[in-house]
């Protein structure tokens, strides 16, 4: 097995997750055992060559060719291990909305899953998307209606905490990562903005005090959903959604704000346009008995600030996993922290 660099890696002795272990010759092997007697308890085999197309400190995937299709085998490492159990979870309260796993080892870390065909991503573009997105959200909303009552299991399986109540601690914590990396490589435009963030406490918590009150009860929020995360519908089965390690347990609507900011940036548009607003409702349509239109309005809107705080911590754990090789991504929990002064509740541009 060659590593990113293309040289042969070998194991690290005691590593039992990361980049190094990973890229090994011997984790590919005792991977590729457990899989073949996987695939072989399933009267299927491999048919071809494996390739490891995401090697990344959090989580890696192997794609594997076999005579019934494609299938996936992901590992994740202890931020996202939670991913393996909620397959399980997911596939057995709402099986059309998700993939379900082919086989599990919760132990390791490891979940095999069959390919899910052609992304939204891939399908959909330019002013096909909001139709096509605004599909996919609502059927995702009627997921996160059912798993509403299973929040207490979530989180006993390791999914973080983000629900509104303890948003102003997750502020403060985003807020000591991000100083310590400007601290340490941050220049004077980051240090002013961090100030800044520091005088937007206040209001933050204020927000978080009024989404707390609104009578939609916290679910799953997939927390990275945007069109590549989502299968695209086809003859039978709806679209289903995928890549769960970023998930966490927050008011569901926060859902909006990966989805509805590639909606801005993809088609050049503001939060209020109606392209955005049309995707948006669409989503909100399937919490209608909970509140008028405008209610959920201002909840998303509320929901999805507060949630940039969550985002900027899904980032700090994946740059804590990273350490030296963070690199482009060292910048992103500062970025997604600063988006809480922005007066749009999505991130528009860049």
């Amino acid at each position: 097995m060659a590593n990113e660099s293309g040289r042969d890696a070998e194991a690290p002795a005691g590593a039992r997750w990361g980049v190094a272990l990973w890229g090994s010759a011997a984790w590919r092997a005792e991977a590729l055992v457990w899989l073949d007697a996987e695939l072989a308890a399933r009267g299927v085999a491999r048919t071809g060559a494996v390739e490891q197309p995401h090697l990344r400190p959090w989580a890696t995937a192997l794609r594997v060719p076999t005579a019934a299709g494609v299938v996936w085998l992901k590992a994740a490492g202890p931020g996202t291990a939670f991913e393996v159990p909620l397959y399980r979870l997911l596939s057995r309260l709402a099986p059309e909305h998700v993939l379900a796993p082919l086989a599990l080892d919760e132990a390791r870390g490891w979940v095999l899953l069959p390919d899910g065909g052609v992304t939204l991503g891939a399908e959909a573009s330019g002013e096909a998307l909001p139709a096509a997105l605004g599909s996919a959200l609502a059927q995702y909303a009627r997921l996160q209606r059912l798993l509403s009552a299973h929040t207490d299991e979530l989180l006993a399986m390791g999914v973080a905490d983000m629900r509104a109540a303890r948003m102003p601690e997750r502020f403060d914590q985003a807020l000591a990562f991000c100083e310590s990396h400007v601290a340490r490589s941050g220049g004077s435009q980051e240090r002013a903005l961090l100030a800044r963030v520091i005088a937007e406490r206040p209001a933050f918590s204020a927000r978080c005090r009024e989404l707390e009150a609104c009578p939609v009860p916290p679910s799953l929020d997939h927390n990275d959903l945007h069109p590549w995360n989502i299968f695209a519908a086809r003859e039978g089965v709806p679209e289903r959604v995928y890549d769960w390690g970023d998930s966490v347990i927050a008011h569901p609507f926060a859902s909006l704000l990966v989805a509805l900011g590639f909606v801005c940036r993809t088609l050049h548009a503001a939060a209020q346009d109606a392209r955005v607003t049309r995707v948006r409702d669409a989503y909100l349509a399937r919490f209608a008995d909970l509140g008028s239109h405008e209610e959920l309005v201002r909840s998303a809107e509320l929901a999805c600030h507060v949630g940039k705080v969550a985002r900027a911590l899904t980032w700090a754990r994946a740059i804590a996993a990273e350490g030296d090789a963070a690199g482009p991504h060292a910048g992103a929990p500062l970025h997604w922290l600063g988006a809480v002064l922005d007066p749009a509740y999505v991130i528009e541009g860049g």
